[in-house]
């Protein structure tokens, strides 16, 4: 009994359980549903939310396209507008232009038909003129400045020589001013030696020694040095001839250390010839060194640089050529930077321009011909040949020839720079008075102040003023011309009337 009580106790307890499950299940699933719902319901709230947003975005996006819109209308409009008035204005600007066109057209036919009237009338008045005066036009012409020339030919000249004074004024006041400061920017000392050499002994029995027994140690050295030793009456002197610089250096170092040494034979003079002549030689190379060192000139051929030092044993004019040479490209190289000219062209053509006189000696040709050749052999270029060696001609090639020509004359001529012989001096008047002499109408011509100024007297009757002019011009050419001459040459041609009478 008690187990069928427990049996159904636990089928009620299963039974009552089963029940609350299923109520508490039914409350549940009620639950999730009024979640779901109210999610739904808030979901719904933003979508609308949302929708009403996006509405009022669109809506102020459409406003402001349509105001951009306004905008661009408006701004084409204004634009259609402006091209409307410009093509008005273009329109009226050609109208106004064709009228003027054919306004000037007019003129022109109305200038045209006036002028061929002028002329026409004024054929008439020249026939007329040919008739009344026999003369044809160019016959009339020819009178008319024949008379002319012959009544204003004194204030013609005088007009010429006015504005040919104050021409060259100014111009030879620059000149002067640029050459000036050229010379005074350059001063070089310069040696003055002639073909010969004094050689001082200390005692006239030594030149018993170096003549030697029957003259053997004299003439080898004579054979080795090519110079003339000349053993006079001098006292404690010989005399060393040759024309070459080098040779007459050469003989001396030689019987200096001959003497020094006290042992003077053949064979010695032999030795010391050889060791004078090494010696000689790095002394050539040194001075071409010291020269282009002291002109800033680099890359030069070692041979070239020999060449170059012989000139440290070359005179022209008694004056020493390697100086010489330094000058005129200081002072070209000067000149070169007042005018605006290439400057180290100038420097350089300056220095290498007498090279050909380190072996004129040697080989035939003039200096300027054998310049060009060593030019040519170290690859000097054109220009630089051009400036270098046209230095003699009566038209230079180039500015920088023209300015290496004025410095080689700024630098022979110089006070004292060069000398002349006597006879050479003379010679050179005499040559300056017959050119001027050799013109018609010159009665007398005198060359002064050592040949820088000639002056010409001419026969009044022959020579008027504007004639003396051209004479003076012709006569300058001619100097130029045939003469050689150091600086330049003043020509001053004198024209004056003398009436003589008695009184009685």
């Amino acid at each position: 009994m008690e187990i069928i009580i427990g049996v159904m106790a636990v089928a009620v307890g299963l039974v009552l359980g089963w029940i609350l499950r299923q109520v508490k299940a039914t409350a549940n699933q009620n639950s999730a549903e009024m979640k779901a719902e109210n999610l739904l319901k808030e979901a719904k709230a933003k979508q609308q939310e949302t929708l009403v947003e996006a509405k009022e975005k669109a809506i102020t996006i459409i406003d402001e396209a349509k105001k951009e819109e306004q905008e661009r209308r408006q701004d084409l409009q204004k634009m259609q507008q402006r091209l409307e008035d410009r093509e008005n204005k273009f329109d009226e600007k050609l109208l106004d232009l064709e009228q003027k066109k054919e306004s000037l057209q007019t003129k022109a036919e109305e200038i045209t038909q006036v002028k061929n009237e002028v002329l026409k009338i004024k054929k008439e008045q020249l026939a007329k003129l040919e008739r009344v005066a026999g003369l044809d036009r160019e016959q009339a012409k020819e009178v008319l400045l024949t008379s002319v020339e012959k009544e204003n030919s004194e204030a013609l000249a005088s007009r010429i020589k006015k504005l040919e004074t104050q021409s060259k004024e100014a111009y030879d006041e620059k000149a002067r001013r640029i050459l000036t400061d050229a010379v005074q920017r350059c001063a070089l000392s310069h040696a003055a030696e002639t073909t010969s050499t004094v050689l001082n002994l200390p005692s006239d029995e030594m030149k018993g020694r170096i003549i030697g027994r029957e003259g053997r140690n004299i003439r080898r050295l004579e054979e080795l040095t090519g110079v003339e030793v000349v053993v006079d009456d001098t006292p404690e002197t010989i005399l060393l001839s040759a024309f070459s610089p080098i040779r007459r250096h050469l003989a001396k170092r030689t019987l200096e250390k001959l003497m020094e040494d006290g042992r003077i034979h053949p064979t010695k003079i032999e030795e010391v010839v050889e060791k004078s002549k090494k010696e000689l030689a790095e002394e050539i190379m040194r001075a071409g060194e010291e020269a282009l060192y002291e002109m800033g000139i680099t890359g030069i051929d070692p041979k070239l640089i020999k060449i170059l030092g012989r000139l440290r044993y070359r005179t022209s004019y008694g004056q020493n050529v390697l100086r010489h040479s330094l000058e005129v490209g200081v002072l070209a190289g000067l000149l070169a930077s007042e005018l605006g000219a290439n400057v180290p062209l100038c420097r350089k053509a300056g220095l290498f321009h007498d090279i050909g006189k380190a072996l004129d000696h040697d080989i035939q040709g003039t200096h300027p011909e054998i310049g060009r050749d060593i030019g040519r052999k170290f690859g000097f270029d054109q220009k630089l040949s051009d400036a270098a060696f046209c230095h003699h001609e009566d038209q230079p090639p180039t500015l920088e020839a023209i300015i290496v020509q004025v410095a080689d004359c700024i630098s022979g001529g110089r006070p004292g720079a060069r000398k002349d012989t006597y006879e050479q001096y003379i010679q050179r008047l005499e040559e300056l008075e017959g050119t001027a002499t050799a013109f018609e109408g010159v009665e007398k011509a005198y060359a002064i102040q050592a040949g820088r100024e000639i002056r010409v007297f001419v026969e009044s009757e022959k020579i008027n003023d504007l004639e003396a002019h051209q004479l003076a011009r012709d006569i300058a050419k001619k100097i130029e011309g045939e003469l050689k001459y150091p600086g330049e040459i003043k020509v001053n041609v004198i024209r004056e009337t003398r009436v003589v009478e008695y009184a009685r």
